[in-house]
């Protein structure tokens, strides 16, 4: 799907699984990211084709010119009982920042929510990441006093849900 500026977004194929774990990986230590109990540490972040190659998951690339830029994905939170998907790995480089990009990367990613028929979305981040938490403010999403599920993330300490219903 084209947007602007060039970019597009698509779903992600197994031929980027080096490109997207360095551009994830090299976004999160701008961020200061702890090493541990972040995405940071994921071991599905090597595989990220396979990781949402399942049912009710799908990740997006943001690419321009044949690089990738950053992406998105939505999967069911892991450890709960509850219809909840989250919002993961959601981080574009620098200069996709600021464009309108990330406002049309989670309204995809709540669309194909909604689509798998999850009652929320879930998310976590960092203190520092402040741009992004008023991105999600804007959609809707609210904060929330604990984490919900276990997604191994121990160092986010910055919790949000939204109802999709």
């Amino acid at each position: 799907m084209k947007i602007s500026n060039g970019f597009l977004i698509r779903e992600v194929q197994k031929v980027d699984n080096k490109a997207i774990e360095a551009t994830l990986s090299k976004i999160m230590r701008e961020f200061d990211v702890p090493e541990t109990g972040t995405a940071l540490a994921d071991p599905e972040l090597k595989t990220i084709f396979e990781t949402y190659n399942t049912n009710n998951s799908i990740y997006f690339i943001l690419e321009k010119n044949n690089l990738i830029f950053g992406g998105a994905g939505i999967s069911k939170l892991k450890h709960t009982n509850e219809n909840i998907c989250e919002l993961q790995k959601m981080y574009f480089l620098k200069n996709a920042r600021g464009l309108g990009l990330g406002d049309k990367m989670i309204d995809l990613c709540l669309m194909k929510a909604k689509e798998f028929g999850y009652d929320k979305c879930y998310i976590e981040t960092m203190f520092n990441m402040e741009s992004a938490q008023k991105l999600y403010l804007k959609k809707g999403f609210s904060y929330l006093d604990k984490p919900k599920g276990n997604t191994g993330h121990s160092s986010c300490p910055v919790w949000m849900i939204k109802d999709l219903k």
